[in-house]
């Protein structure tokens, strides 16, 4: 009897390691059918509200259309913001390659000074990266041209998705609902308004906290005579999308094109400053108040999940992760059997009785 309670349960394990592994095999196959689709669902999410409201006064169709259209057009606003920034960067770029070429020469002799790497190592590097980018220019070009138009496809096409959800969402409501016994009506219904509030209230909120952090960088940046300061804010600001990592990318932006291209000290600090105050005013003041309590999840676990869709669907999950947590979070917490990991994704347990025990 021990035995086969034994293998039973060895079975069990060796089922689920391989179903976990075909799993995240299945979802790094799939990412160019996924990731679109998964970010379609989190932004209906986030507009459901307002589509909801415009519904009140003109036909559903239309209205699912007008809530597409907006989430469109702010894209579009965010997309030309960029671009015209770092379209006055390329023109720039011949005098920052100019201001940047003794202070990169500075740090190559720094680095064969106090490190086993010699000077030739650094040379044959530079020398064969240099060499295949001119052998085959038109690979380049060709590679180029097919990740812009991947890109634009998948651009339009979750602007697609997103008219569809939001037109036939109580159509996947009641089949999730037929799903279930009747008895678990209410429960799904309660937990789809749910998991609406929480990923609307993170991403609007992620929203407002980028629009302060950019003002917040371009005036520090900008008082510490940064080149390129708004672009660079906008690009910091964006970045902290994926959490932890965005942080580190965008203070490195600033830092080499504030300290590296200037070379003062003055600068340095001021970049900082900006960095450690921005910083502080997004933990301790911004994200408590304008996001709020409402997705309260561990920063270990969600450290972790970064790292995790990161390596999956790369750039797209890791931005996606704290959605998508904060989603399976919150169904976990409502089906008894997978309660106890909603909890341990929570950074504090809604029973905190339990937790204090």
């Amino acid at each position: 009897m021990e035995n086969k309670l034994l293998y039973r349960n060895i079975f069990i394990a060796a089922a689920l390691i391989l179903g976990t592994y075909f799993l995240i095999l299945g979802l790094v196959k799939a990412q160019a059918f996924l990731a679109p689709l998964v970010i379609a669902v989190v932004l209906s999410l986030v507009i459901y509200p307002l589509c909801k409201k415009i519904e009140k006064g003109i036909p559903k169709p239309l209205a699912c259309l007008l809530s597409s259209l907006i989430l469109f057009i702010l894209s579009l606003g965010v997309l030309f913001i960029v671009f015209y920034q770092i379209q006055g960067f390329v023109k720039e770029w011949p005098s920052i390659k100019e201001n940047m070429t003794p202070k990169i020469e500075n740090l190559k002799n720094f680095i064969v000074q106090n490190t086993p790497v010699s000077s030739e190592d650094i040379e044959s590097q530079s020398i064969d990266k240099l060499g295949s980018k001119i052998s085959k220019p038109g690979s380049k070009a060709l590679v180029f041209l097919s990740g812009t138009s991947s890109f634009l496809a998948n651009y339009f096409l979750v602007f697609i998705y997103v008219f569809f959800i939001l037109r036939y969402r109580q159509r996947f409501l009641k089949f999730l609902i037929k799903l279930f016994p009747k008895k678990h009506k209410n429960e799904i219904e309660k937990t789809s308004g749910q998991l609406t509030e929480v990923v609307s209230q993170y991403l609007v909120g992620k929203l407002l906290l980028m629009g302060a952090l950019t003002i917040s960088y371009s005036i520090g940046l900008g008082i510490s005579g940064v080149e390129n300061f708004i672009l660079i804010s906008i690009i910091a600001a964006l970045l902290t999308l994926i959490p932890y990592v965005g942080n580190m990318v965008g203070f490195g932006l600033a830092f080499i094109f504030g300290y590296l291209v200037s070379g003062e000290i003055g600068v340095l600090i001021g970049v900082i400053i900006t960095f450690t105050v921005s910083q502080f005013l997004e933990s301790y003041v911004l994200q408590p108040y304008v996001i709020g309590e409402r997705v309260n999840l561990h920063p270990f676990l969600v450290i972790l999940m970064v790292i995790f869709w990161g390596s999956i669907w790369g750039i797209s999950g890791m931005i996606l992760a704290v959605p998508l947590t904060a989603i399976f979070t919150t169904i976990m917490l409502h089906i008894p059997k997978l309660k106890i990991i909603g909890q341990l994704f929570q950074n504090e347990p809604i029973d905190k009785k339990e937790s204090s025990e």
